[in-house]
């Protein structure tokens, strides 16, 4: 096989993590074999779930009676009460008629699109939208158009230009937009896919559990003016695996039709029991979100404060833009050797000449750790 060319500058390393000590530390082990202790602020597990005593015993105890994993795909073996119980739990808490669990949020995503869209469709698409919904669209057939991001009126020209060509058309969006830290307008945007009558795929995968009415997501108070959600357990959940909510006939054309669901191992019984306590602990607790997102705001004003380069965010996702690919990865690597971890996003995942520095501020971090994080930005030349 021929070597692989990639540019030097798009070379990317894996690196291997252990859990610290504290709920927010992560033990880097560098090629040395040396553990550097490191404050987390990269991960999308928002709500500290991932480490939750009570997640982690429920997912041990279902799998002593239903093993690890499940065995096999939803229509052989691979069904268990538990993933029944989710998913009808999961449509309670979102108001929305039926609920699929897939093994992860990529699948999830591409099984959406494949499940709204094909070859006489056209898809328009916000320009930020993940790289799992652009697999989908390929995967479907379907015409790919972009709009600008959150752009309304670019959104509504795009429609007007296509809806005479006599095929479906599917918009999606974010509801939270995981590099940008943006909100969508979709209360304007689902008013204008119902005066086009098309139809409409929001990805909650980043705003389930911390924002919209008592953490269900931007999109639960137009639950009916939707086609279709999808969202990650892997995130705020602190769990894996992912899911589509829709209504009932759509849910039940996907599991007659999508080879996404079909024909895959099911979703682990553990992963889905941990899924499940870390909802009922989300219901238990409305305030989280709220004080994650207060918390947040007081991070982008110190940081707006006291660096002298833009920072973008609406939530708890914040992205220090510097914009030179090789400045941001000298700060991570300067904010690395001063006990943080927070990633450089270089293109192709954002665009060229805004590479940043993201932020995730999770339920975990104190105010000691925000000023010491302004006191290594100041330092940084």
């Amino acid at each position: 096989m021929n070597k692989i060319k990639i540019p030097k500058n798009r070379i990317r390393n894996l690196k291997t993590f252990t859990l610290g000590q504290k709920p927010y530390e992560l033990q880097y082990l560098n090629p040395e074999k040396i553990k550097n202790n490191l404050i987390d602020l990269c991960s999308n597990d928002y709500l500290g779930l991932s480490r939750d005593k009570d997640v982690i015993k429920a997912s041990y105890e279902i799998s002593l009676s239903e093993g690890l994993g499940s065995g096999g795909s939803r229509f052989i073996t691979g069904s268990r009460p538990i993933h029944t119980l989710l998913e009808t739990k999961l449509a309670e808490w979102l108001n929305q008629e039926k609920v699929l669990l897939f093994p992860s949020g990529f699948q999830a995503n591409i099984a959406a699109v494949q499940g709204l869209a094909n070859r006489n469709s056209i898809a328009i698409v916000d320009k930020f939208i993940h790289n799992s919904l652009l697999v989908g669209i390929k995967a479907s057939g379907s015409k790919l158009v972009r709009f600008a991001h959150n752009d309304l009126k670019d959104l509504e020209n795009k429609i007007l230009k296509f809806n005479s060509a006599n095929k479906s058309i599917l918009i999606i969006v974010e509801s939270l937009y995981s590099m940008e830290g943006s909100i969508a307008p979709l209360k304007e945007i689902s008013e204008i896919c119902k005066k086009y009558n098309v139809q409409l795929l929001v990805d909650e995968a980043h705003a389930l559990g911390v924002l919209g009415p008592e953490g269900r997501g931007l999109s639960f108070d137009l639950s009916e003016d939707i086609t279709m959600l999808t969202g990650t357990l892997g995130k705020s959940f602190g769990s894996g695996g992912a899911f589509i909510a829709c209504k009932s006939n759509i849910g039940e054309y996907l599991i007659q039709t999508s080879g996404a669901f079909r024909y895959t191992t099911a979703l682990s019984p553990a992963l889905a029991a941990g899924a499940l306590k870390s909802l009922q602990k989300i219901k238990n607790n409305k305030e989280w979100g709220i004080k994650l997102l207060s918390a947040s705001k007081k991070w982008k004003k110190e940081i707006h404060q006291n660096f002298n380069y833009p920072i973008k965010g609406e939530s708890q996702i914040l992205s220090i833009i510097i914009g030179q690919e090789e400045k941001t990865i000298l700060l991570q690597k300067y904010l690395e050797k001063n006990g943080f971890l927070a990633i450089a996003i270089r293109p192709p995942t954002v665009p060229v000449n805004e590479s940043r520095i993201r932020l995730t501020i999770r339920r975990d971090l104190n105010l000691d750790i925000l000023k010491n994080f302004i006191s290594v930005l100041k330092a940084f030349t």
